[in-house]
């Protein structure tokens, strides 16, 4: 689809989204939780996504910036794709 709309100045991206923090979420958030600790201790960033980081990457995608981005899955995820198999504390580099 992208390449066949490009021509016509559409771009055709979509958003992965991660683990977000939302009401649906809220159960397994809590401290203790097997999921939580998980998202935690695989996120590099450490936390979970807000739903206003997922905003943002739409507002990227349908301003004049993104004109030339095409054909793109932009992960919105903490870099826990990047990075799968990280384990927070057991893969960081000694200081």
């Amino acid at each position: 689809m992208c390449c066949e709309w490009a021509k016509f100045n559409l771009q055709i991206n979509g958003i992965g989204p991660g683990y977000i923090a939302t009401s649906q979420t809220a159960d397994i958030r809590l401290n203790g939780h097997p999921f939580n600790d998980l998202v935690m201790t695989r996120t590099p960033a450490g936390r979970w996504g807000e739903p206003e980081d997922v905003g943002n990457a739409a507002l990227f995608l349908a301003s004049k910036a993104s004109d030339f981005v095409n054909g793109h899955v932009l992960y919105v995820d903490g870099g826990i794709l990047a990075n799968f198999g990280y384990v927070k504390g057991e893969n960081d580099l000694p200081e």
